[in-house]
């Protein structure tokens, strides 16, 4: 089971003059669409009792994902204002004292060894203390676990950048995936062009760090190569959830290719990173096409 830790909150998305509220958040889209792609998935963060709530649970559900491990707390869910500019989404958070923020240590249980794989990223690695409650959980685990991260970068969510870098510093080091945004990789290394940065990431640990910039398609990099994929063309409605999406696309390669261990994805082939690169840009291409973070079914998938 590929577990993914990390935020799930409430989008409030315009809609004709107004906003409509949709489940969403960066690791809780990447655990719903590998659920919908047919992938043993589970989801750890906690979940409030608030009418929210019960609407972020029903979606996990649907999509067949086990939360066994979500703890469930009395405190309000996390808001995130969306506005949309030539359809990129940005976002205004709502979250102090909210039930992801306060997420401690002492909340998360034992991973059972049905867990196979651990995925995190996203805010939920900014504030404290849930930031250093995932922190603590990926340093626990990821010597058995193949790890992946994907710090899903908001500048405007980080009140102290340098206690950021120095959290990722410590962070990426421990994974054996790493995927950024062209944007991720200049907040992180502003002097650097974005493959220079990926290096200087892949120096620190990580046997790959997938690259992505969206109609320029995807790269992985790693020791002595790089692997690239084109975008797949589509009509965009607006890009909420497709870099989310892509990250299932990842895993769920990975995992039916049996390359989803530590051993595995360093034995890779170049043959193997595209077929897990190109599902990734395949099942993004179908979110971008429809309006919030809604990632396709495995029937949706081309075959």
């Amino acid at each position: 089971m590929i577990l993914c830790a990390g935020e799930s909150l409430i989008d409030m998305v315009p809609q004709d003059g107004a906003f409509r509220p949709l489940a969403g958040g960066a690791v809780y889209n990447t655990a719903i669409a590998l659920g919908r792609l047919g992938q043993r998935t589970g989801y750890l963060w906690p979940i409030s009792r608030d009418p929210f709530g019960s609407q972020i649970l029903a979606p996990l559900t649907e999509a067949g994902v086990d939360t066994t491990l979500c703890p469930r707390s009395d405190r309000l869910t996390t808001l995130a204002l969306v506005t949309l500019t030539e359809g990129e989404a940005r976002y205004s958070f709502y979250d102090e004292g909210s039930a992801g923020r306060m997420l401690r240590p002492e909340d998360i249980p034992a991973l059972p060894d049905s867990v196979t794989a651990l995925f995190a990223g996203g805010i939920s690695l900014v504030p404290d203390p849930c930031g250093a409650t995932i922190e603590t959980l990926i340093a626990r685990h990821h010597a058995r676990l193949p790890v992946m991260i994907d710090p899903n970068i908001r500048p405007f969510f980080i009140t102290d950048p340098d206690a950021y870098r120095a959290r990722l510093a410590r962070l990426l080091p421990l994974a054996d995936i790493v995927k950024m945004s062209a944007d991720d990789l200049e907040w992180l290394y502003p002097d650097l062009a974005p493959e220079e940065a990926a290096r200087k990431l892949l120096a620190t640990g990580p046997r790959l760090v997938l690259q992505t910039g969206g109609e320029a398609g995807a790269k992985a990099v790693r020791a002595g190569e790089t692997v690239s994929v084109p975008a797949v063309r589509t009509s965009v409605a607006d890009t909420i959830g497709a870099g989310d999406t892509f990250n299932a696309g990842i895993l769920a390669s990975l995992d039916r290719q049996g390359l989803l261990t530590k051993d595995g994805i360093a034995a890779m082939t170049s043959d193997q990173i595209r077929a897990a690169l190109t599902l990734g840009a395949q099942a993004a291409a179908i979110t971008v096409s429809r309006p919030g973070a809604n990632p396709p079914w495995a029937h949706e998938m081309p075959a």
